[in-house]
């Protein structure tokens, strides 16, 4: 099994668990990382789960639960469900080994944890995304329950894809070459950097979930237009002009200056982005990804950047993750790539803890959790 490096968010999130917990052993309200749940869960608009989990087959509250983020967030847990075993394993492949008893499985999933984890009840996956979890079949058969952190990273993954567009427009990736070689070119060669100025241009944001909405309203606070898709409905708030549903994607990008994913990966959407969308998006139009990397093509990508008809991509995910050091998309001059950290800010760690222990708690009880994952849908 492959080995998976801990993400910058996890770890952070090991570190605010264990000092708001023992915060928490002190003095609720002088807790600076404490979040109110009920505040938290109106906020974000999280939906609890249909089935209180007491009604499940065989449910009783966690005996032995299994997280691979080591020994730091196993004693974080162990304050929360006093009564169970907790046990804090260094990855996935240390997780594997000792998964076997477990009730409670807390981290990324790969076969070999529901393979050697037969008595598992309920996977907590910290991420936004469900795909590794939901495309194991294991979830259907024996009817596992799946929690992610769906919703709660709005804000932050927002930020960073208007932050991305705002790069891209600017074409801050001549100036960061130019830096590197220590060159100030000023207004020379205007053609080559002559900026995009956003206000009142379409942004077409693909995916109108939860940060979908976000990254709608900070454009519209930019001065853009934005329209959207989304699968099922065309409801959507007042600052987007028209709701499309996926079948409309080729119709709207038509229009578009710029286009953000915010999709999930799913069986419908992967490689939705391949030649036919960028031939249609209209010349110079930009591209921003911080859904997943599997919904784009990469050669259909890379040759829309080539050709010129694109005039611009931003990347946070990215397929494979890390890209391979030879990968091209390192070389072309009009891409800008980060590694998956658009969900990375001290807000995100607060909010996941608050959701993270809320749940146990629910868990224990035997109450309806927050953020259950559609197995059939995948998200």
């Amino acid at each position: 099994m492959r080995s998976v490096t801990l993400a910058p968010t996890i770890l952070a999130l090991v570190a605010c668990l264990s000092f708001t917990q023992h915060a928490q052993a002190q003095e609720d309200e002088s807790c600076p990382t404490c979040l109110d749940v009920e505040s938290v869960v109106e906020e974000f608009g999280l939906r609890e789960g249909l089935q209180p989990v007491r009604e499940r087959p065989g449910w009783h509250p966690p005996k032995v639960v299994v997280t691979m983020f080591g020994e730091r967030a196993a004693h974080t847990f162990r304050l929360i469900m006093p009564d169970a075993e907790v046990i804090g394993a260094n990855g996935m492949e240390a997780a594997a080994e000792v998964v076997a008893d477990a009730d409670l499985y807390i981290g990324r999933c790969h076969p070999d944890i529901l393979a050697n984890g037969k008595k598992l009840k309920w996977v907590a996956t910290p991420f936004a995304g469900a795909e590794d979890c939901t495309a194991l079949p294991e979830f259907a058969e024996r009817d596992i329950l799946l929690t992610n952190m769906r919703g709660i990273y709005g804000p932050p993954i927002a930020q960073h894809a208007i932050a991305l567009t705002l790069a891209l427009a600017n074409k801050l990736y001549v100036y960061r070459d130019e830096q590197a070689a220590r060159e100030w070119s000023g207004f020379m060669n205007p053609g080559q950097r002559d900026h995009t100025n956003l206000g009142g241009e379409l942004m077409l944001v693909v995916g109108l979930g939860g940060i979908g909405t976000e990254i709608a309203r900070l454009a519209n606070g930019l001065g853009m237009r934005v329209t959207a898709t989304r699968r099922s409905r065309r409801e959507g708030p007042d600052f987007v002009e028209h709701v499309g549903l996926s079948d409309e994607l080729h119709k709207l990008a038509a229009e578009a200056t710029v286009v953000v994913s915010a999709l999930p990966l799913t069986d419908e959407t992967r490689g939705v982005f391949d030649e036919a969308f960028f031939n249609i998006v209209p010349e110079g139009a930009l591209f921003v990804n911080i859904g997943r990397g599997e919904l784009v093509v990469n050669d259909d990508l890379i040759a829309a950047l080539r050709s010129g008809h694109l005039g611009g991509a931003a990347l946070d995910v990215t397929d494979p993750e890390p890209l391979p050091p030879d990968h091209p998309l390192w070389s072309e001059p009009r891409v800008i790539l980060t590694p998956h950290v658009a969900n990375s800010s001290d807000m995100s760690f607060r909010l996941l803890q608050t959701i993270m222990r809320e749940n146990m708690q629910r868990y224990s009880r035997g109450d309806k959790l927050l953020n259950v994952v559609d197995i059939q849908r995948g998200y």
